[in-house]
């Protein structure tokens, strides 16, 4: 098979090494790429954004399968746009993705469906989001409807840090567009959990439990972003929690979509959170996490390749997974500054030693090649993973790795994967 891959994070990295590995693939083509993915595809100066040059690129070649790894292709109907010609794509429709493009829609849909999330109003006055806040107390949970790359929900601790948000958002509009519709929404106790899971569009295929460290700073402190670690498998996920998730939030959710005229393709990512075994959504993602993909295809030992197929084409019935027990552990090495302003281009040392440590993978975000030099080229640079046969000694493997590499002004957080390994602590005391 030709596989077009759209896009050039660290989630397209992982998934352009995990489709490469197939037997089934015969050229794999990546849109736009980054500094590490041309070690396994062919990287093509492509804009995912730019339909028309997108639908030329894939007659060209004899593409038979389109995968959209962001957010923001689908959001604005790549997949319909493709489909329309013929070509089997993964990822959803422009209706089904704005189940993450607009959380408007999305707690609407919710709300219709009696699946469980947090109270909320939708403003696009400043004022009247203020005096709501005032009326509801703090804490409190302000975000930017449309798509704002992981950073457009703020956790308000105080009246002034509400105020800030509703200023920066609604008025100052940091996030533009995304910023022309408010939610305000209840906070929500507990611990977050990642469930992505593969839908056809009516049958669902679970994939492995997963969390993630959203907040820059250690003891998950400081500003969201789009990722700075994750793990996987999770404690947190038990066969009962599972079924639960299941019957309370992604069954409902995918009949709902289906039953209102735009079923579900693709990979639907469930932000949850639990508390006391009690599930609630916090958002939908329509496609992979970043950086939830990297160690969970670091532990997937099936062709992912027929699987994303399977679900481009409607046929998941009767696939399964086969995982790696060992869990797995990415730390995200960013740019200093991020999520705030970064300098790029500065030169990456130490990849050439790291890249070749077992039970370890390199995945690249924001790189880009200069000559023979690997430079920065973005505020998430690196997703350093490894697998273990703990949670402790797959974050121990990873930081080990991470020390090796270096860049000017290089950050990340020394406590990824923190909760899970005093978990296991706890069951050998």
């Amino acid at each position: 098979m030709n596989v077009l891959l759209i896009g050039g994070g660290g989630r397209e990295h992982a998934l352009a090494w995990k489709i490469a590995q197939s037997p089934r693939l015969r050229t794999l083509y990546c849109a736009p790429g980054n500094g590490g993915m041309g070690a396994v595809g062919a990287c093509v100066g492509l804009d995912g954004m730019d339909g028309t040059a997108v639908e030329a690129f894939v007659r060209a070649h004899g593409i038979d399968l389109v995968v959209v790894g962001p957010e923001g292709p689908l959001v604005a109907g790549l997949s319909d746009r493709l489909r329309q010609g013929g070509v089997a794509v993964f990822g959803p429709s422009q209706a089904a993705a704005a189940i993450e493009g607009s959380k408007v829609f999305m707690k609407e849909l919710c709300t219709r469906h009696r699946i469980p999330t947090a109270a909320y109003q939708v403003f696009q006055d400043p004022q009247q989001a203020m005096e709501y806040v005032r009326a509801q107390g703090v804490p409190i949970v302000v975000k930017a409807s449309g798509l704002a790359a992981g950073k457009g929900v703020v956790v308000c601790h105080t009246l002034d840090e509400a105020q800030a948000a509703i200023q920066s958002i609604l008025v100052e509009r940091v996030f533009g567009a995304a910023g022309e519709n408010l939610v305000v929404e209840g906070f929500l106790r507990g611990e977050e959990l990642s469930f992505l899971a593969l839908v056809d569009g009516k049958e669902i295929l679970p994939l492995a439990g997963c969390q993630d460290h959203k907040a820059v700073g250690e003891g998950d402190r400081g500003a969201n972003t789009g990722g700075m670690g994750a793990y996987s498998p999770t404690p947190l996920l038990t066969p009962e929690l599972q079924e639960r998730v299941m019957a309370q939030v992604m069954r409902p959710l995918v009949a709902a979509m289906a039953a209102e005229g735009f079923p579900y393709r693709g990979v639907l990512y469930a932000g949850l959170m639990i508390d006391a075994g009690q599930v609630q959504v916090l958002e939908f993602n329509a496609r992979f996490g970043d950086p939830e993909t990297q160690p969970l295809l670091m532990r997937m030992r099936s062709d992912l390749l027929p699987l994303l197929l399977a679900c481009a084409t409607g046929s998941l019935r009767g696939m399964t997974i086969d995982w790696d027990p060992r869990p797995a552990l990415c730390v995200c090495m960013v740019a200093g500054g991020y999520p705030g302003a970064y300098r790029s281009g500065l030169p990456i040392a130490g990849l050439q030693a790291a890249a070749h440590q077992p039970d370890v993978e390199i995945f690249h975000a924001g790189t880009r090649r200069q000559g023979e030099q690997v430079v920065t080229a973005g505020g998430r640079v690196l997703g350093v993973t490894a697998l273990g046969a703990t949670v402790a000694a797959a974050q121990q493997r990873a930081y080990e790795v991470v020390q090796g590499i270096q860049w000017e002004e290089v950050y990340y957080r020394r406590d990824i994967g923190y909760r899970a390994v005093q978990r296991e602590q706890a069951r050998h005391e």
